[in-house]
């Protein structure tokens, strides 16, 4: 099996043009050491950058209805910080395959953060290019895996605690209370789950890898049927009669 072939076995796609590949994976440093003009990652690496930036919004605007702009911003913030990405290529294994001038290769380029990142993103251009944009979209939800949206991101959507608190003062005196309800797994992986009532009534629960986690995801699946309970019936729904002028 040859390298590219082992790569996208590893990555779980195969291109139907290799070329696209191998310009993901060719540093700009070989068209600096190069007498001829060579070809590089860069414009794959600007158009990675588009298709992940449209792949995560769509997924945190259908994911997250009840969440404006701002928090939804600092969320996508936070999955595509460089820091992120590279660790994206390292996991992939694309620092085994970049194409680097001899220089780069003498100083390490193989593990530099900035070489990685860089690389991810030229790799999402070239699928893109290779299969379209849907074909993109699932190779980037993957990546990121089911739990991309994970208790590192969920906390820049929100404090659900608080707005569930100051949702439920604005109605009632009353404060909400949590009550862990379970705790299972081992030591070492432990899962608890919480119950948050108001007035003796039971309105959600949620679940996480410690209690301040649990009542966390309960306070926002509160907050979410809440809003929906709370939101105007659509003109389509609407059963009452129009007025005749």
């Amino acid at each position: 099996m040859s390298d590219l072939a082992a790569l996208q076995a590893r990555l779980g796609y195969s291109f139907r043009d290799a070329a696209l590949l191998r310009l993901a994976l060719t540093h700009p440093s070989v068209a600096h050491e190069q007498s001829a003009q060579l070809q590089h990652n860069q414009r794959l690496e600007f158009l990675g950058d588009a298709v992940l930036q449209l792949a995560l919004t769509r997924e945190l605007y259908e994911k997250f209805p009840a969440y404006d702009e701002g928090p939804l911003t600092k969320a996508r913030a936070k999955l595509v910080n460089r820091r992120a990405l590279a660790e994206h290529g390292r996991r992939a294994g694309l620092g085994d395959h970049l194409i680097l001038s001899r220089g780069e290769e003498l100083h390490g380029g193989r593990e530099r953060s900035s070489a990685l990142a860089d690389a991810f993103e030229a790799l999402l251009g070239a699928i893109f290019l290779d299969g379209g944009f849907e074909v993109a979209r699932e190779f980037i939800l993957r990546e990121f895996g089911e739990n991309f949206l994970s208790l590192d991101v969920i906390p820049m959507l929100e404090n659900p605690k608080g707005e569930l608190q100051e949702f439920l003062q604005a109605r009632s005196p009353e404060a909400p209370l949590y009550e862990v309800v379970s705790a299972t797994g081992p030591d070492h992986d432990r899962m608890f789950e919480c119950i948050v009532r108001h007035g003796g009534v039971e309105l959600a629960r949620g679940s996480g890898k410690s209690k301040k986690a649990a009542e966390s995801e309960a306070a926002r699946a509160a907050l979410n049927h809440l809003r929906e309970q709370a939101a105007p019936v659509s003109e389509g729904n609407s059963t009452s009669t129009p007025q005749t002028a």
